[in-house]
């Protein structure tokens, strides 16, 4: 009988353990997921409400752009800014911006793009600047609006020859869309210091800021995001999508980046099916500074591969 109470006892203390590692789990799941991909949480990534308006005063291409508005397929509205040539010219850029960004602080490369004839279109990702969504989505599910906005700019100019551009997180969203099915219009891609997969990324976090591995916590996260915002983390993979591209690529990344390691420049480019590729590797530069480290080498690279792939 006492034999019996004593199992029955740990039993129910085995049971309350199991109860509360789970909740301790959830716990750390959600803390991870506000952490990482809630803009508006206080002490996350993007440090809460961003005031974009702030940001955005006096750039360039706050300036010179016009607002374009897109609906999502699930239904968001979209913003971007447009700088349209002055002179009729059927060459467009798209360009991406990075984590916790505006498309405003985008300037020097839409600059740069706008003098060499290309009017530019630099869409915000979901939950910045004026885009809608409750969540950062890293790119993946900003894929799919590249693409529309792509047939937007296509039902424009049906003779539209059009580059995908993108730092960062907008680095890793071009190279996600390489792998979606695209209008013939697009010509090629540049990629700059993209992530790998959302999973690798933050699973370099995950050890950089909390010194913490992957199992349990990051699993934890990635399901609490498959539940709020629709997506898992190792589903979200510019490296399985690369698997299905076939336009041209250009991969670029700063030898001295540790937030988006270097490495991971060998993996993306490796994968990419693409018949026509080439990468170009910037010493001393760190995280997204490879344009502003060595301009005349970034630029000369990015003109020459444009050259090859636009009429």
């Amino acid at each position: 009988m006492k034999q019996h109470r004593g199992a029955k006892i740990a039993l129910i203390v085995l049971a309350a353990l199991l109860v509360l590692a789970a909740g301790a789990l959830v716990f750390a799941g959600n803390y991870l997921f506000n952490f990482a991909l809630d803009p508006n949480s206080p002490g996350g990534m993007i440090g809460g409400n961003q005031n974009w308006a702030e940001e955005a005063e006096g750039t360039w291409i706050q300036e010179n752009g016009e607002d374009r508005w897109l609906t999502s397929r699930d239904g968001l509205t979209l913003h971007a800014l447009y700088v349209p040539q002055a002179e009729t010219s059927h060459r467009y850029v798209v360009g991406c911006h990075g984590y916790g960004s505006i498309p405003q602080l985008m300037s020097n490369s839409t600059i740069k793009f706008y003098e060499m004839g290309y009017n530019v279109l630099v869409p915000a990702a979901r939950a910045h600047e004026q885009s809608g969504g409750t969540y950062v989505s890293m790119g993946w599910l900003e894929r799919k609006d590249i693409v529309d906005w792509v047939n937007m700019l296509v039902e424009q100019d049906s003779e539209a020859e059009i580059v995908l551009y993108g730092i960062s997180m907008g680095g890793a969203t071009v190279m996600m869309t390489a792998g979606e099915e695209l209008r013939s219009n697009v010509k090629c891609i540049i990629e700059d210091c993209g992530y790998s997969s959302v999973w690798d990324e933050f699973a370099g976090q995950l050890d950089e800021l909390f010194g913490l591995p992957t199992f349990p916590v990051l699993d934890a996260a990635s399901l609490v995001s498959q539940v709020r915002a629709g997506f898992g983390f190792k589903e979200a993979s510019a490296v399985e999508q690369l698997k299905k591209a076939s336009v041209p690529m250009l991969f670029i990344h700063g030898e001295d980046d540790t937030f988006v390691p270097y490495w991971m420049l060998d993996v993306v480019y490796e994968a990419c099916a693409s018949p026509e590729k080439e990468r170009l590797s910037v010493p001393n530069a760190a995280h997204g500074e490879a344009a502003s480290v060595d301009p005349d080498l970034y630029w000369s690279t990015v003109e020459s591969f444009l050259a090859k792939y636009m009429n």
